[in-house]
């Protein structure tokens, strides 16, 4: 007994240029990730931001953790898209402390994540590009290294002020004529004791402000800013 396959094979391929057809009409849609929103941050966006705990050349180390959150909203086309309040985390890379005769205390530091108020996070590169809120500190160069200011001023006085005190003290004990001696023995005093002290060291404590610089820009999406800070319950 012979079997019939031909109608088979013809509805086989009916159904494949059916098919076909089907798709030359009704292309694939784009997926949802390609149509979501996004918001770019330009390039050189500076940003405010209020430090979130102590830093100092005296006990930081490369790598340690960074944590600020911005101080003012940042607007794009008459849109949020860094609603204050939003916490910025970065890192040490570089922590020196000032020398004994010379060299002074810098910190560099960049950050590397944005932390919406609702949890969603955004990677970034950013740098430090002023600090208002440090006192006697200057930035050093466009890395963003923060570098304490010249003691030079400082030693000199203290050398100047030994000086003083042994010429009173010469002058006191040996007359006139012990004076200048004195006066020798002060001033090297007050210069050893100068070049055995460090110099100072930044010191950024919490709260104070700072102004990072965006080195590259960022794409966020827009349908995942909030200003709200979402919290989650568990049920265990």
């Amino acid at each position: 007994m012979k079997i019939r396959t031909a109608p088979i094979w013809v509805l086989l391929l009916a159904g494949f240029a059916a098919a076909q057809s089907t798709l030359a009409q009704n292309p694939a849609a784009p997926s949802a990730e390609s149509e979501r929103p996004t918001l770019t941050i330009p390039a050189g966006t500076r940003v405010p931001l209020s430090l979130k705990q102590a830093i100092s050349t005296k006990t930081a180390k490369t790598g340690d953790p960074v944590y600020a959150e911005t101080a003012f909203p940042f607007v794009v086309n008459d849109r949020v898209v860094i609603p204050a309040g939003t916490y910025i985390q970065g890192k040490i890379e570089r922590a020196q402390r000032g020398g004994h005769v010379k060299g002074r205390a810098e910190v560099l530091i960049h950050f590397t994540s944005m932390i919406y108020p609702n949890g969603y996070t955004v990677m970034l590169g950013g740098s430090i590009e002023n600090t208002p809120g440090a006192e006697q500190t200057t930035m050093k160069d466009s890395e963003g290294t923060i570098r304490q200011d010249s003691e030079t001023g400082r030693k000199v006085r203290s050398a100047a002020e030994g000086a003083g005190t042994g010429a009173v003290i010469g002058a006191v004990t040996n007359g006139g004529k012990g004076a200048g001696i004195g006066a020798g023995i002060g001033g090297v005093a007050g210069l050893a004791i100068g070049m055995l002290s460090r110099g100072a060291d930044v010191r950024l404590e919490p709260g104070s402000s700072i102004e990072m610089e965006i080195q590259r820009e960022v794409t966020v999406d827009a349908s995942r800013i909030s200003s709200r800070r979402e919290v989650i319950v568990r049920n265990d």
